[in-house]
Parts: C-alpha cells; structure tokens; sequence
C-alpha cells in the first residue's frame, strides 16, 4: 500500500521568536541590576559616614578624658582634633563620596561646621551636603530624624546629611 506518506524533518536551531523572548529577559534582569546597583551604593556610602561618625563620638570621649573634660573648640575640630584623634596610626577620616566642589577637586575630607545654640540655629536648616559635619555645643541630639536638642555646658551634638534622605546625630 503506497498511502499518503509524511516526512518530517526536524531543523536544528533556534527560532527568532526563541532568540528574541531570551534576550528581552537578560535585557529586563540587567535593567534590574543597573536600577539596584547606585541604591545599593548609596546605602554602602551612609553606612561608612554612620561608622565615621561613630569614630567622632569616641574621639570626643578620648578628647575630653585627656583634657580634663573640655570640648575641642570650634577652630581645633578642623586641625588638631582631626590630625590628634581622628586620623591616627594612618587611617583616614573622609566622605565615602569622594570630593565635592565646594572643597576643589583634590579632598575629601570631612568639614566640621559650628552652629550656635543661642542664635538659634537649632531650627536653621542645614545644607544636604554629606560631607559637613554640623557640630552644636551645649545640646544633644533629639528623637527626630538627627535633629538636636539643647543640654549642658559639656555637651555636644555632631549632626551629618544621608544620601539616602535624613539626617544621622550622635552626641558625647
């Protein structure tokens, strides 16, 4: 019997379809990656500034314990404390981020900068700049999001800008 006879053949490969749909999900999973990725080092850089200022709270405690219980003035935060208590054995004391151009290209350094319980500049706004340190004499820092609170003479609040929003304070 010589019936209707079917041949199939199968052909290697891959159809355009096939090709397509594969390269739209690897497309959507690096889209996904890029979109993370700045969040994630975002994150990395406030975590670095939370533990540098952590380091700044404990140089205060060393500071004050060597200078029978004074607080470094104004004018030595930005040189001596710095050089005496906060870069020591080589570390470095710098903003995660790199430069900004209020500094010039070349440092990174943090900036400590007064702001005065008596004229009021406890409800100032601060500038979102996460290299400035803010510190505030005679207050401590308060519940809300690193605002600072007004406290005693041997009291001091170091307040600094997050990237990802807020601010974080820590205090002697």
């Amino acid at each position: 019997m010589n019936g209707l006879k079917t041949e199939t053949t199968k052909q290697k490969g891959f159809t355009i379809i096939e090709v397509v749909l594969v390269l739209a999900i690897a497309g959507l999973i690096f889209l996904m990656v890029f979109i993370a990725l700045p969040a994630l080092q975002r994150n990395q850089r406030d975590t670095q500034r939370k533990n540098d200022m952590g380091r700044l709270q404990t140089a205060i405690v060393s500071y004050t314990s060597s200078n029978r219980g004074a607080l470094p003035t104004s004018g030595t935060l930005n040189t001596s404390f710095v050089t005496s208590y906060l870069t020591t054995g080589g570390d470095d004391f710098i903003d995660p981020s790199g430069a900004s151009s209020a500094q010039g290209s070349g440092v990174t350094s943090y900036v400590f900068t007064n702001r005065d319980v008596s004229a009021g500049d406890l409800t100032t706004s601060f500038a979102d700049s996460q290299n400035i340190i803010y510190s505030t004499r005679s207050a401590t820092c308060g519940n809300a999001g690193g605002s600072v609170a007004a406290a005693g003479s041997r009291k001091i609040a170091f307040r600094i800008a997050l990237e990802g929003g807020g601010y974080y304070c820590v205090n002697n």
